[in-house]
């Protein structure tokens, strides 16, 4: 019988086993690039410990200051007085529960661990080291002080303990369940993972795979309308992620909402890449990947022109392909719609931690020696960005309260990650994030082309999303001083997923437009429309300006050469790691 399922049985065994593969999980979940939490947080602070010989007085005021409040509290909690020593942050979620201030003890390890935070954070804010070295130290601070939250720990947390009292205990017991299986698996579980099956309630738009090759699958959607625009709209979701965010459920699809605005929708699947697919590179992804794709929805569609949208690192590749296109004299693209996209990696926002040259070279160094860039690895790194979120509410609710947490269709599909090829993924990290190659002109050399996004003179809608920080929207912006063809620029409310997908039909949160361009991004925000509701309407009635004459829908998927190969969403996007 499996340990898990006999845990009450010899409880010292069990023990011990859970101590061991604790460990793993821990370790597994500190990887980052190469350096772990507690290396790097080890590594920052013996910097900032070296730069403040110089100026001691920092140390000392942070202690100093520290100290007083630590007494200040004290007699608070001898005094039975009310007053707050520390607050919670806004937005903050850990401390809600009535018992952090209602019981004196919790009260106290609340506050003191506020007081202990806010030492830290402020002395890595006022180390004053490069600008690199000053992100790390403030994130790794961050991290190493989220992961010491008393809300963490089953002793230092009322909740779990008053549940414990309620259940008889069981909820620990359930709660070392869901760790040992979590172990089992490799990744904390964030939703119902057998709640959803891609194809039966994730999607279901109605399509075909209509081509493939050992790079990407070409799906097509059956119209919903009895015409559509004669000028196909190609998808390019990023290779980094599955396309079905794209295409969740019925109610937030943005696949489906472009089929039911009349456009002939096709969409790249990409692979999800093993081992022996490590020599993939990003010129691969590029002339096999996307113009191949522009290829074939041409041929099917019979149109010269597509439309095409892509997004985060589709858009990239995007980017990439149509400067390829423009050396050629290629104009196979009528219009680009960007998704939070980034062409200048001078900010890249909160990735910039994992980003210098020692850590390259070390997760480098790792990535060949395995051949792929696995996709749990990338998943923590994206995770560890909103750790109290992503991270540690999971740790608390799976493992110490015993909860299973509820169906959530985005969630699923961020438990659901991909590979990327050695190569590719190695060029992309030394030539965009380290070297910031791509926005300079002729920096390189893709498909045998030089690169210059300048002489690109597609017209280009470009969307970011305000509070998005893995693609931070005044960087993004920056491709509106790059590109020279006519260009939209519109700034959706929320976060790089939740900003991207907000279905038309429940009409949420804001957007902004018509801001004035060439004086940078703050300066456009001030001059910009605030506009309520969903910025896919808006979008689409650019599109269609661009999408040229009504036809009559295709009545069948692909065409004689490029037949029907399965039903979508296809296999490629089936395929899930281990």
């Amino acid at each position: 019988m499996d340990k898990k399922d006999n845990i009450t049985n010899d409880p010292q065994e069990f023990i011990n086993y859970v101590s061991e593969e604790t460990s793993k999980l821990l370790e597994m979940y500190s990887a980052t690039g190469g350096d772990d939490i507690f290396r790097q947080f080890t590594t920052s602070w013996t910097e900032l410990a070296t730069r403040s010989l110089e100026d001691p007085t920092v140390w000392i005021k942070a202690i100093a200051d520290y100290q007083q409040a630590q007494m200040n509290l004290w007699r608070n909690i001898w005094s039975g007085a009310s007053e707050q020593i520390a607050q919670p942050s806004a937005g903050d979620r850990r401390f809600q529960n009535e018992e952090w201030s209602k019981n004196p003890i919790f009260d106290y390890i609340k506050q003191s661990y506020l007081l202990s935070s806010k030492m830290l954070t402020e002395m890595a804010a006022n180390a004053n080291l490069s600008d690199q070295e000053q992100k790390k130290l403030e994130f790794y601070t961050q991290q190493y002080v989220d992961a010491l939250s008393p809300t963490n720990f089953a002793i230092t947390n009322p909740e779990v303990l008053n549940q414990a009292l309620e259940t008889n205990g069981q909820s620990l017991i359930d709660g070392l369940k869901n760790l040992l299986g979590d172990i089992d698996k490799g990744h904390i579980t964030m939703t119902d993972e057998n709640a959803f099956i891609l194809g039966e309630n994730l999607a279901t738009t109605e399509g075909a795979v209509v081509f493939q090759n050992d790079l990407f699958q070409l799906l097509h959607y059956k119209p919903e309308c009895e015409q559509v625009y004669d000028k196909p709209l190609l998808i390019v979701p990023p290779s980094i992620n599955k396309f079905y965010i794209l295409d969740l459920q019925p109610h937030n699809s943005y696949v489906k909402y472009c089929v039911e605005q009349g456009y002939n929708v096709f969409l790249v699947a990409w692979v999800n890449p093993s081992k022996d697919m490590s020599t993939l590179s990003w010129d691969d992804y590029v002339e096999r990947g996307v113009l191949k794709a522009i290829e074939v929805t041409k041929e099917i569609a019979e149109s010269d022109k597509v439309n095409a949208v892509a997004w985060c690192v589709g858009g990239t590749l995007m980017a990439t392909a149509l400067a390829v296109m423009t050396n050629r004299k290629d104009t196979s693209v009528t219009s680009a719609t960007f998704l939070t996209t980034l062409t200048d990696f001078r900010d890249p926002g909160d990735m910039k931690v994992f980003i210098d040259e020692y850590q390259v070279k070390t997760l480098e160094e790792k990535v060949n020696k395995e051949g792929i860039l696995h996709g749990r690895e990338l998943s923590t790194s994206f995770n560890m960005l909103r750790s109290n979120d992503l991270i540690w509410s999971y740790v608390v609710n799976n493992y110490l309260k015993g909860q299973t947490p509820p169906p959530f269709d985005i969630l699923f599909w961020n438990s659901d990650p991909t590979n990327l090829p050695a190569r590719m993924y190695t060029f992309y990290l030394n030539k965009m994030y380290l070297e910031n190659k791509l926005v300079e002109p002729g920096g390189l050399t893709i498909c045998g082309e030089s690169i210059d996004l300048g002489k690109v003179k597609t017209p280009c809608y470009f969307f970011s999303a305000v509070e998005d920080h893995i693609a931070p929207w005044k960087s993004t912006f920056s491709a509106t001083e790059t590109f020279k063809g006519p260009l939209e620029f519109v700034l959706g409310a929320s976060g790089h997923v939740a900003g991207v997908i907000n279905p038309a039909s429940k009409n949420r949160r804001h957007y902004w437009i018509k801001g004035e361009v060439g004086k940078g991004p703050d300066h456009w925000l001030e001059t910009a429309e605030k506009q309520e509701g969903s910025w896919w309407p808006h979008w689409s009635e650019w599109l269609k300006r661009r999408a040229g004459k009504k036809i009559d829908a295709p009545k069948d998927y692909g065409n004689a050469t490029h037949k029907p190969i399965e039903a979508a969403p296809g296999s490629y996007v089936k395929v899930r790691l281990d």
